[in-house]
């Protein structure tokens, strides 16, 4: 009866922390002033210049410039980690448009694995956000990456849609990477190794 009564007990704890812990839609503070705010809740596992060929594999650089070359001509790659543990929605990191979405149906390889850029070839979802920095025009771009287990991401957001920083603009199920594209030119207060808060500033 104990055995039968645990195989009852572990899925109605899966579900409940699948609900609860999981899926949680904590309300956030969005931070004031002229600033990047974090699109999503994680480690901070990589931050990577795109002109950076010692760090970037010879065969990855084609995909690299072709993530980054509608941002900036010199960006910053920050790859965020999340777990299960997470809260797994996504956030404008400024007020903007979005110029452009681009779904790439690729691989599932693990997204748990820091040093690999060819993470990037995985199942991903591209927003491109048109807005301002510090008086002037920028382009910035939300990557939402799908890992071994993540196979549902969710974007709510369109195309042209105005969005407001903070603003929910998508999901994605079970452990995943978020990636953040900037221009070079803004400097960071994180560095690698750091736990972000969703919505928290960057810059």
């Amino acid at each position: 009866m104990v055995g039968v009564s645990l195989l009852l007990l572990i899925p109605g704890l899966i579900i409940l922390f699948y609900i609860f812990v999981f899926k949680r839609d904590p309300k956030l503070t969005i931070p004031d002033g002229d600033n990047i705010i974090s699109p999503c809740d994680g480690k901070v596992v990589g931050i990577y210049s795109s002109q950076d060929k010692a760090v970037i594999p010879k065969g990855m650089l084609g995909l690299i410039n072709t993530l980054t070359k509608d941002v900036a001509e010199k960006t910053t790659i920050i790859s965020i980690m999340m777990t299960p543990l997470n809260v797994h929605f996504q956030y404008a990191p400024i007020q903007g448009i979005v110029k452009n979405i681009n779904y790439f149906k690729g691989k599932f390889q693990n997204a748990v694995n820091e040093q690999s850029l060819k993470i990037f070839e995985n199942e991903n979802n591209q927003i491109l956000i048109e807005g301002s920095y510090q008086n002037k025009p920028i382009k910035i771009k939300v990557i939402q990456i799908a890992g071994i287990l993540a196979r549902r991401i969710k974007c709510f957001v369109k195309k042209e849609e105005k969005i407001n920083k903070g603003q929910k603009i998508g999901f994605i199920d079970l452990g995943s990477q978020v990636t953040l594209i900037i221009p070079d030119t803004i400097s960071l207060k994180i560095k690698v190794g750091d736990k972000v808060k969703p919505c928290q500033a960057l810059t």
